[in-house]
């Protein structure tokens, strides 16, 4: 036994178990992020109850289960509930997603066990996916056409083709909005600023002036067009609606344009629920969010995050390079260097509030403002890159993760052997041209290391960005069709703070905590997806730059 202690082997299996165990914790928190977000896509079982409370008229609740939970009968018993006849230490109660939210002041309810005096899963229970206001539960009646019924012999097919049309007619009318009627807002705008240039320049003539008045008065006349097509579409998505009832009895008129699906999901095969699941988390990934974050898509967020952090790598890539190159290559080794090397490393523990807080105050009001000054005058009073925005955040984040950069080239630098610069060196070539053409390239997977660790922690952070350009919702992304294309002064959204903003701000808990799955375990995702692209790149040059290394 001695021996085997000195042999080191009781250390070795001791690295290894707490190794094999941390990957054991972490793919747990990942299946555990993983199943909690992905079956909230997945179809319930609608069930209908039938429920008095102590010694009340009985009436029906309509909705799905969402949770059970054991209560301790004291615990009910000392808020005031009569529960005679009852011995157990705890009782059943179930969290009900019932949704019409216009109807009932919170779509949750919790109901005993106890008041519960029958549970169904009627077939023709529908669940309507609505734009506001959450599902809508209840059993269809009839459709109206111009507040006319409509006979139909297949209600159901004539129910989802109607839906349709409106869905398609709802996606000409976003596409207008965003595209045509975006480009002429677009144009005017950049024609109010321009004319407001001349005027502090002192060059704005009434000829000019007739000018941007002719070209105003046809942009106008190009919106009221457009405008009307809108609005007639808008009308056209309306003309249609379906009376269903509720699980009171009473029946309900829903707009057809205020429906985004309708399923009824106690038919649904195995297969269908599948299909439906996968529908689902497409959506989610390619739509945008609805009614405070706590429904819809999150493709807005996904945008914003990759966006951010590929402008990030872009910036932080070339300033780290040559700032360990200069240190490692070219800076005397004294005193001074290394008081520069201490605080690269200690850069790397500031904690990042402070970096949002320094971008704040330098980059969007110093840098930003100054560039208003200088180049945006007529935007006055308000600003272009004056406020946060994805350019500045992106700014903040590469200062933050600029010495796991720096770190990881020097490193990379340090391998390589003197003698592969000398030989260089010998053979006529400049430092310039060894640096370049031998040691970048060799170094290059020590770059693509660091790139990795900074991708990883820029795309995770959210505490600065909430200073420097995320927000809550963001209506237009920072790419579109219009001049220049690409904004950088927009504001923009983050999977990260998307998280904190269901999770902590939604005035729905109940519906926002299995978003808050999925999107933390779409971020997770989306971070491992950069960082096997990155690794890729890394291994690829890492074979062809391997037999110089020998």
């Amino acid at each position: 036994m001695n021996k085997w202690f000195k042999s080191g082997s009781p250390w070795i299996w001791m690295t290894g178990g707490a190794v094999s165990l941390s990957l054991i914790a972490v793919l747990g928190l990942l299946l555990l992020i993983a199943w909690r977000g992905l079956t909230y896509f997945w179809p319930g079982t609608v069930f209908q109850w039938e429920i008095q409370h102590e010694g009340g008229e009985v009436h029906r609740v309509i909705g799905e289960l969402y949770d059970t939970e054991e209560v301790p009968v004291t615990r009910l018993r000392e808020s005031g509930l009569n529960l005679e006849g009852i011995n157990d230490e705890t009782l059943e109660r179930y969290l009900i997603k019932t949704g019409n939210r216009e109807l009932v002041s919170l779509d949750f309810r919790w109901e005993l066990q106890s008041d519960i005096i029958s549970r169904t899963a009627p077939e023709g229970i529908a669940v309507f996916e609505r734009i506001k206001n959450g599902n809508f539960y209840g059993y269809p009646k009839a459709l109206l056409e111009n507040g006319q019924p409509v006979v139909t012999d297949n209600f159901e097919q004539e129910l989802q083709a109607r839906i349709e049309r409106v869905l398609e007619i709802s996606d000409r009318a976003n596409s207008l909005q965003k595209s045509e009627i975006g480009a002429v807002n677009w144009e005017l705008e950049q024609l109010r600023l321009e004319e407001r240039g001349l005027e502090l320049e002192g060059k704005l003539t009434p000829a000019k002036v007739a000018e941007f008045e002719a070209k105003r008065q046809q942009l106008n006349a190009d919106y009221a067009v457009l405008e009307k097509e809108l609005f007639a579409l808008r009308d056209e998505a309306a003309r249609d609606k379906v009376i269903v009832v509720d699980m009171e009895g009473n029946d309900i008129t829903l707009k057809m344009d205020s429906i985004l699906g309708v399923m009824y999901s106690n038919r649904l095969s195995v297969l269908d629920k599948m299909g439906a699941w996968l529908h689902g988390v497409s959506n989610f990934i390619t739509s945008d969010p609805r009614e405070a974050n706590t429904e819809g898509g999150v493709f807005p967020a996904i945008f914003g995050t990759i966006f951010m952090v590929l402008l990030m790598a872009v910036i932080v890539t070339p300033f780290g390079v040559v700032a360990a190159i200069y240190l490692h290559e070219y800076a005397k080794k004294g005193a001074v260097t290394k008081m520069i090397r201490i605080a690269v490393i200690n850069l790397a523990g500031v904690p990042s509030i402070v970096y949002g807080v320094f971008g704040l105050g330098f980059f969007v009001y110093m840098v930003g403002g100054s560039i208003d000054d200088l180049f945006y005058p007529e935007a006055a009073p308000a600003p272009m890159f004056g406020s946060p925005g994805v350019l500045w955040s992106a700014l903040t984040l590469a200062i933050l993760t600029l010495p796991v950069v720096i770190v990881s080239t020097e490193e990379g630098l340090s391998r390589i052997p003197s003698s592969v610069r000398q030989g260089s060196l010998a053979l006529g070539a400049t430092k310039a041209e060894t640096l370049l053409r031998i040691v970048i390239p060799m170094a290059s997977p020590a770059i693509m290391t660091g790139l990795i660790l900074a991708v990883a922690r820029a795309a995770g952070e959210v505490a600065p960005l909430m200073l420097v350009g995320v927000v809550k919702l963001a209506p237009n992304l920072p790419l579109d069709g219009n001049f220049p294309y690409i904004h950088l002064e927009r504001k923009f959204m983050h999977l990260g703070f998307h998280i904190y903003d269901v999770g902590f701000q939604s005035p729905n808990v109940e519906a926002a905590r299995p978003l808050v799955y999925a999107t933390s375990f779409l971020l997770v995702s989306v971070i491992v997806a950069l960082n096997l692209t990155a690794i890729s790149v890394r291994n690829r040059l890492r074979e062809k730059y391997r037999s110089l290394e020998h």
